[in-house]
């Protein structure tokens, strides 16, 4: 069993940054691809960004590519999304998601194959 805890969402104005931190505990931390995902109201829940085990692989949804990035530190059992020039569309409940993977440059993609889940953290960008 992994517990998710997410942490660092808040209300921020448009092109302004914020940092999403996830922290881990239970298994081997280093034993899983992480990712993170968001919904907005209405909507379904959607891919943000993913790393590897070994965090040499990243992934990101073509909505953030280049305004966010994931990172994890695995001494600190922790995942991070920095998140900067926010857009309004980019408000959501962000989840973080723990997958577990066989080899060091594992990353997953899409929902089903993460097992894991935190509770999520509110983001809201204003106009």
């Amino acid at each position: 069993q992994v517990q998710l805890v997410e942490s660092g969402g808040g209300l921020v104005q448009a092109g302004g940054s914020l940092r999403l931190s996830c922290a881990a505990s239970g298994r081997t931390f280093n034993n899983y691809a992480m990712g993170w995902f968001r919904q907005a109201p209405g909507k379904e829940r959607e891919f943000v960004a993913a790393i590897s085990r070994s965090i040499s692989n990243t992934y990101y949804a073509d909505s953030v590519k280049g305004r966010f990035t994931i990172s994890r530190d695995n001494a600190k059992n922790t995942v991070y999304l920095q998140m900067n020039s926010l857009l309004p569309e980019d408000t959501a409940v962000y989840y973080c998601a723990a997958a577990p993977c066989s080899y060091p440059g594992c990353a997953r993609t899409t929902q089903n194959e993460y097992h894991y889940w935190g509770q999520g953290t509110q983001v809201t960008v204003s106009s």
